[in-house]
C-alpha cells in the first residue's frame, strides 16, 4: 500500500526575520479579526505584542478536548504582556507601549476605548504617527455604533446568509469565521495603507474597520441587480444564477466532486467528454443563457453520469478531458493531500500539548518569493513575554512595583 503523504515539519526560529522587521504593533484585540490581521503582519516579521488581560484573551477559552487551537493557529508568532487592564496603571503602561509603536489595534464596543482613557486623539498626542485599527462589528458611527457586533449577525445582515443554501430550507450561516476573516485579511490591507502613508507623512491615522464592510463589500453587485430586475437573488445551493453547469456531485462511491463549466468553451469540452456531444446544439443548452433557464435539466445529465464512477475515476476521467473539476475536501482528506503538502498550505510545527507532538496549521499566505515570511514562535502563554516587553519601556524597578501591585499579571 502507498504511504499517504504527511504534513512538512517546520522548526520555530526566534532568530527568524521578516519584510516588515522594525514594526512594533500593539494589540489589545479579542476573538478572531484582530489576531488575524496582526497575525498577517506577525508572519512577517512584525514585533506584534498582545496586551491581555488577567484572563487571556476570549480566543484562548475556545478549546477542543482542552486545547486553543484556535489561539494556537491565529497568534503564532507574536508575544504575550498580561495586565489587569481596569487599573489606571496599566492604561499608562498601555500608553507608553503606544508610544513605541506604529500601529495600534483594539476590538472593543465603540465608547470602551475612550472610557478607558486611551482614546485616539489621547493615542495620537503621544504618538502622532501612530496609525489606529478599530474593529467593531458596526463600525465607530452610525446607528449601530453601540450595538454588539458578533461576526454572526454581520453574516446575517450583509445578505450572505439570504442567498446561501437551498430554496427550499431556512438560510444558512457559515460553519467558520467568516465575516471576521474578511476583516481580518482587509484590516491588514488598510493598516499597510495607512502605514505608508504615516512613513511618507509622518501622520497617522484611524482605521474604522466594521465587521459588516468587507464581507457586504463581496456580495456585490447584488444592490445594482436588485435596482434593474427588482428580483432577489435565491438560494441556488451549489448552482450559479450566472452560469451552468456549476454545482456539487455525488460520486459511486459516496465522494463529492464539485464543477464548473462557466465558458462556452468549457462547457462543450464537458458535453463531449461525457459522450452528449448532440447537447451542445440542443436550444436547451446552446448558449449560457439557456443553461441557466434549463439548470435542473443538465445538472441531472450531468450528475447520472457522475453518479456511475468512483471518486478517483471521476476525477480522471474529467482531468483526462481537461474539465475544471476538483475533489470536495474535508480536514481529514486535505490532511494528507499532495497538492497542500507539496505547496506547504498545511505544514506541521512542534507542540508538546499535541498528542502527536505536533501541530497541524497553515503555511504562509500570502506567499512572498523574497520576503517568504517567519515561523519564530508558537503562539504565547499569557504573560509569557512581560519581562521582555515591559522591562526596556518602564524600567526594572518600576515593572517590580507594578508586579507587586498586581496591575502586571505573571501566569
Amino acid at each position: 500500500m502507498t504511504q499517504q503523504p504527511t504534513p512538512h515539519r517546520r522548526e520555530f526560529d526566534p532568530d527568524a526575520t521578516g519584510a516588515l522587521q522594525g514594526l512594533r504593533v500593539v494589540d489589545l484585540s479579542r476573538l478572531v479579526a484582530g489576531n488575524l490581521l496582526t497575525k498577517v503582519l506577525a508572519d512577517h516579521g512584525a514585533e506584534v505584542i498582545k496586551v491581555e488581560p488577567p484572563e487571556g484573551d476570549t480566543l484562548r477559552a475556545w478549546r477542543t478536548q482542552g486545547l486553543s487551537l484556535d489561539w494556537k493557529a491565529l497568534s503564532r508568532n507574536k508575544l504575550s504582556v498580561c495586565l489587569a487592564l481596569r487599573d489606571p496603571a496599566a492604561v499608562e503602561v498601555v500608553k507608553q507601549l503606544a508610544a513605541t509603536a506604529a500601529l495600534f489595534v483594539e476590538s472593543f464596543r465603540p465608547g470602551v476605548l475612550e472610557a478607558m482613557g486611551l482614546a485616539p486623539e489621547t493615542l495620537l498626542a503621544i504618538n502622532p504617527r501612530l496609525v489606529i485599527t478599530r474593529v467593531s462589528g458596526w463600525g465607530q458611527d452610525g446607528p449601530y455604533r453601540h450595538k454588539p457586533g458578533f461576526g454572526t449577525l454581520v453574516e446575517g445582515y450583509s445578505g450572505f446568509a439570504a442567498v446561501n443554501g437551498f430554496a427550499d430550507r431556512e438560510p444558512v450561516l457559515p460553519p467558520m469565521y467568516m465575516a471576521d476573516g474578511y476583516a481580518g485579511l482587509y484590516g491588514a490591507a488598510a493598516a499597510m495603507i495607512a502605514l505608508r502613508h504615516a512613513e511618507a507623512t509622518g501622520q497617522g491615522q484611524v482605521i474604522d474597520l466594521a465587521l459588516f464592510d468587507p464581507i457586504h463589500v463581496m456580495m456585490e453587485p447584488q444592490h445594482a441587480k436588485w435596482q434593474l430586475t427588482h428580483k432577489l437573488k435565491p438560494r441556488t445551493g451549489s448552482r450559479s444564477t450566472n452560469a451552468v453547469p456549476r454545482n456539487a456531485y455525488r460520486t459511486r462511491d459516496g465522494g463529492w466532486v464539485c464543477l464548473s463549466a462557466s465558458t462556452q468553451g468549457m462547457t462543450e469540452k464537458l458535453l463531449r467528454s461525457i459522450g452528449r456531444e448532440e447537447l451542445i446544439a440542443d436550444p436547451r443548452f446552446r448558449t449560457n443563457a439557456d443553461r441557466v433557464r434549463h439548470a435542473e435539466a443538465l445538472d441531472s445529465i450531468i450528475a447520472d453520469y457522475i453518479a456511475a464512477m468512483t471518486l478517483e475515476e471521476t476525477l480522471a476521467h474529467f482531468d483526462r478531458a481537461g474539465v475544471t473539476i476538483g475533489p470536495i475536501m474535508d480536514a481529514e482528506m486535505l490532511s494528507h493531500d499532495r497538492y497542500a503538502i507539496e505547496r506547504e498550505a498545511l505544514i506541521e510545527v512542534p507542540d508538546a500539548e499535541m498528542p502527536s507532538g505536533f501541530f497541524p496549521m497553515h503555511g504562509m499566505v500570502p506567499r512572498l518569493s523574497g520576503t517568504p515570511g517567519i515561523l519564530a514562535r508558537p503562539a504565547p502563554r499569557l504573560g509569557e513575554h512581560n519581562e521582555a516587553i515591559l522591562a526596556p519601556v518602564l524600567g526594572e524597578a518600576e515593572l517590580a512595583r507594578l508586579r507587586r501591585a498586581g496591575v502586571v499579571r505573571d501566569a
